[in-house]
């Protein structure tokens, strides 16, 4: 998908951090919660998206490096963004952000 803009997707993002600090992620490198990256089981890894919340108007751009969230909240959330990139759009104590994902 080099040099393609995907398109615009609405979607409800949580955010994962500390609890996960240096553990592998399926792109086999270790976590990095400072890091501007997600976890999708939509796009391939090394995706790169634009992720906006729909309510601040602030955007991020992150890797996708690994997958989920969780198959148990997939009814709730898209997206797992890395504590950094959730703190770029939003308060971490939000804890769920409505995004737009190009």
């Amino acid at each position: 998908m080099k040099g393609h803009l995907l398109a615009l997707a609405l979607a409800v993002a949580s955010w994962y951090g500390a609890a996960y600090q240096g553990r592998p992620m399926a792109n086999g490198h270790p976590f990095d919660r400072h890091a501007l990256t997600c976890a999708s089981w939509d796009y391939p890894l090394g995706t790169r998206l634009k992720v906006a919340s729909r309510a601040s108007g602030m955007a991020v751009i992150v890797v996708v490096t690994d997958r989920g969230p969780a198959k148990r909240l997939l009814a709730t959330r898209q997206l797992d963004l890395s504590e950094a990139a959730f703190k770029a759009i939003a308060p971490l104590k939000q804890g769920l952000a409505e995004v737009a994902i190009t």
